[in-house]
């Protein structure tokens, strides 16, 4: 029987919920899997334990089939969580150690909704993270989707965002993009048949990642990716790569500090009257203002309203 005795350091390149791919410093990869107690952060309690993206400290199981057991989870630059997709009540790590979100979206085939769209973006906000928005599928646009395309980029663009509009299909559309990238840690997200697969095979030539089309009865995108898996990119950096999402669900969200992860909305709110305000329906709101000027985005707002709602405020 072979006791563990040597203990290595590693990155976790792939998570399937009871098993771990994590690549050492050497570059060996290794099965791993999580035994006994396990030393994390008490104060991240999710679905989840250990992320993609995690450096964590493995001892070899058994060296000649390359299995291992991951013992302690080493400290994390940073992390980025949603709703568990499994327990509304509870949180699930997306990725950890990132250096960018980024949200693919399309206008069509399928739509993607700003609703969405700012649920990623306020919880990339929440964790400290620079968010960038993917516009994909734009050889397909009708004048109508064509008008979609320049409100959503006036919109995020004006508010501090970067907007790649691209095709996914057409390497020639991403060259700023993978610029962009470039020694990056980057996450991907976004709904299921938004093309995220697609451009990862483009940015990563070879890769091989399996895609499908939207579902034709339902508009729908089907699930491609199943697991969260992290793959190097050409010249440095990498991509995690995430299963499709229908929603994006926030979690560890207050009311009182929501107004706070919407930058255009932070800029502004130090004029407004009561220093408690959430800008509702308080008199002399500098956010309600701006919203009537037209400096912030009236569907931006909307969608500040509507996550209000869904927030359960703590007492």
């Amino acid at each position: 029987m072979y006791f563990c005795t040597i203990r290595m350091k590693g990155k976790v390149y792939k998570s399937t919920g009871s098993w771990y791919i994590v690549r050492a410093q050497d570059g060996e990869v290794w099965n791993a899997r999580i035994k006994g107690r396990l030393k994390i952060d008490e104060q991240i309690s999710s679905t989840n334990p250990v992320a993609v993206g995690d450096s964590v400290i493995f001892e070899p199981e058994d060296p000649a089939v390359h299995t291992a057991i991951i013992s302690e989870i080493c400290d994390r630059h940073n992390y980025m969580v949603r709703v568990s997709p499994h327990n509304p009540s509870q949180k699930h790590i997306i990725a950890a150690d990132i250096d960018t979100a980024l949200l693919v979206a399309s206008i069509t085939e399928p739509r993607t909704s700003t609703g969405f769209i700012d649920r990623f973006m306020v919880t990339a906000e929440a964790y400290h993270i620079p968010a960038i928005l993917v516009i994909n599928k734009i050889d397909i646009l009708k004048p109508k989707h064509r008008q979609i395309l320049e409100e959503w980029t006036d919109i995020y663009t004006r508010i501090g965002y970067e907007v790649f509009p691209v095709v996914a299909t057409d390497a020639a559309t991403i060259g700023s993009l993978a610029a962009r990238l470039q020694g990056k840690t980057t996450l991907f997200s976004g709904h299921s048949g938004v093309g995220k697969s697609t451009l990862i095979n483009q940015l990563i030539p070879g890769i091989g990642i399996r895609t499908n089309a939207v579902s034709g009865w339902s508009g729908k995108g089907q699930h491609t990716t199943t697991f969260a898996e992290m793959f190097d990119l050409p010249g440095g950096g990498c991509i995690i790569d995430t299963p499709g999402v229908k929603e994006f669900g926030l979690i560890d969200m207050e009311q009182e500090v929501l107004a706070q992860y919407f930058p255009e909305m932070r800029n502004v709110m130090a004029g407004c009257r009561f220093n408690n305000c959430q800008h509702i329906n308080e008199p002399h709101c500098a956010v309600k203002q701006a919203v009537s000027d037209g400096t912030i985005s009236p569907e931006r707002y909307a969608n500040y309203m509507a996550m209000l709602d869904s927030i359960e405020k703590e007492w």
